[in-house]
């Protein structure tokens, strides 16, 4: 085929495809925005930005090599920061990551569609509810004066509890409130991935005798496992990324012991004090341990199972 066929067929590719081309437009547009225009402000972490010098300063600043990371990793707040910010992400994953899992697989085994369609309807909807909405139930549900939870405890002869500024009780209402508020969304692609499954597969087992369990264990889970070790790596790369509205929503100078982390520590410094070098430095540095985590738990997973992302 000639250089011309060439490019004459690239180009009616291009037409062939212009809608779906057009559609991803927008998607595109939006990372190039907001994802890796603002990685151009990464040099501020190496420099002494003045409020006031406007985006040149940025890159005209003094130069201060690593002085703010030094100044971050000799900070008091270090250990509790990467502690909070850990444990919180760790207990997210560990108790809701095989929730939308276990869903997927259960309601698929609902043999009525009109019943299936109900129960994934009515799991998607907290998904959608806003950050700021669930955060106002929440505190309403779990008030001291009047909430629901604490006017249970009294029915049954246990006093109110403050759960809001008791440290011990954050990190329970964060796992549980975002897995009830995401694990019907979650169970999207396993549900998908569980459809995809050959219907021959499954009359083969009935052949064999299998019972609804041994299906479970011995064809369905082994099927969606490439799905599940993917989505895994791509859940561990956000181990150091709690999601900041909810935290910063919910946390108080009471329970910063359990309730700090570092994207509320980075908002503090950076647009309450103003010191946006410094800010910019410990942005940074929790990026940099997302992309190591990701990294290695990419590289063991295609050692172990031959499965990855890359």
């Amino acid at each position: 085929m000639s250089q011309g066929n060439k490019k004459k067929s690239w180009k009616q590719l291009l037409y062939r495809d212009r809608f779906l081309l057009m559609m991803i437009i927008p998607v595109v547009i939006y990372y190039l925005v907001f994802c890796y225009l603002p990685m151009t402000g990464i040099v501020m972490a190496f420099n002494q930005y003045q409020v006031g010098s406007g985006f040149a300063g940025v890159y005209t600043s003094k130069w201060v090599g690593f002085k703010w990371f030094k100044q971050f990793f000799g900070s008091i707040y270090l250990g509790r920061l990467v502690r909070n910010t850990f444990l919180l992400q760790f207990y997210s994953l560990i108790f809701g990551f095989p929730i939308p899992i276990l869903f997927a697989i259960a309601v698929t085994q609902v043999r009525s569609k009109r019943a299936r369609k109900a129960i994934q309807v009515s799991t998607y909807l907290p998904y959608f509810i806003s950050t700021v909405v669930v955060c106002g139930m929440i505190n309403n549900f779990l008030s001291p004066s009047g909430g629901i939870i604490n006017q249970l405890l009294n029915k049954i002869g246990i006093e109110s509890i403050n759960f809001m500024n008791l440290p011990q009780w954050f990190r329970p209402i964060y796992v549980i409130s975002g897995s009830w508020q995401s694990f019907g969304f979650n169970s999207i692609i396993f549900v998908a991935a569980i459809m995809g499954i050959s219907p021959d597969l499954y009359e083969a087992m009935d052949v064999d005798g299998a019972n609804r369990r041994q299906v479970i264990w011995h064809l369905v889970l082994p099927s969606i496992r490439p799905t599940i070790i993917l989505l895994l790596i791509m859940s561990l790369g956000t181990m150091m990324s709690v999601g900041f509205e909810k935290v910063y929503l919910l946390y108080n100078t009471a329970v910063y012991e359990t309730a700090d982390v570092i994207q509320t520590y980075v908002y503090r410094q950076g647009i309450q004090s103003s010191n946006y070098s410094y800010a910019t430095a410990v942005g940074l540095f929790n990026s940099v341990i997302n992309f190591v985590i990701v990294f290695v738990a990419n590289k063991i997973s295609r050692k172990v199972t031959d499965t990855a992302i890359w």
